[in-house]
């Protein structure tokens, strides 16, 4: 099993724990992460773009003129496409981008992820994360003694001082261990999770 040293708030280390290999120390697959990725971007985008057909548009009941004798051709509606003010011929419809994973990717991907950012000695574990109170420069300081600029920090549990205090530092985002995405996690440099948010992680993809 893989070793990784536990520190405090403080960068003093005060303890040592084995990490799960599946989960932490597993291989890297590139092409699951890339897919989980493309998932999550996927599922986000909103394809709200709506035009109105023919039927949708307000107006249009009457007929504008009789069928025959005008010399003019045929209308049934002044609603019709080539009609100003007319409904849009084949316009966008929302649309959903999301496609299908199966379970097994997304916590496979994860554990590559996870797996990445230990290999690549950017993964800390803290003991826990607390804070006196909320104070974004207080929470800096922790950074700074770490010498962490881009990082996720995941928590094993509500903490509104350390949430709150992070909400306005740039290129940080604080997640509770359930909420952990591969996303996240490869679009920050450092991952710092606390002992307890490991110990969810394990039970929940080992």
């Amino acid at each position: 099993m893989a070793k990784i040293a536990i520190y405090d708030i403080n960068k003093n280390q005060v303890s040592e724990r084995d990490l799960d290999d599946s989960v932490f120390n597993a291989d890297v697959k590139g092409y699951l992460i890339h897919d989980m990725v493309r998932y999550q971007l996927a599922a986000r985008r909103a394809g709200n773009a709506c035009t109105k057909n023919r039927s949708a548009v307000a107006g249009g009941g009457k007929k504008l003129y009789r069928q025959k004798g005008t010399g003019n051709a045929r209308q049934g509606t002044n609603r019709a496409p080539h009609f100003v003010g007319g409904g849009a011929a084949f316009g966008p419809k929302p649309r959903d981008y999301s496609f299908k994973l199966n379970r097994k990717v997304k916590k496979a991907a994860l554990r590559c992820a996870l797996s990445a950012r230990f290999q690549e000695d950017n993964l800390s574990v803290l003991d826990r994360f607390e804070l006196e109170g909320i104070s974004t420069k207080g929470f800096v300081e922790v950074l700074k003694r770490f010498g962490m600029e881009n990082v996720l920090i995941v928590l094993d549990e509500a903490n509104s001082n350390v949430e709150l205090s992070a909400r306005n530092v740039p290129r940080v985002k604080v997640l509770r261990a359930d909420g952990v995405n591969v996303y996240d996690v490869m679009n920050h440099r450092h991952l710092v999770l606390t002992e307890g948010a490991v110990a969810q992680l394990e039970g929940a993809l080992a």
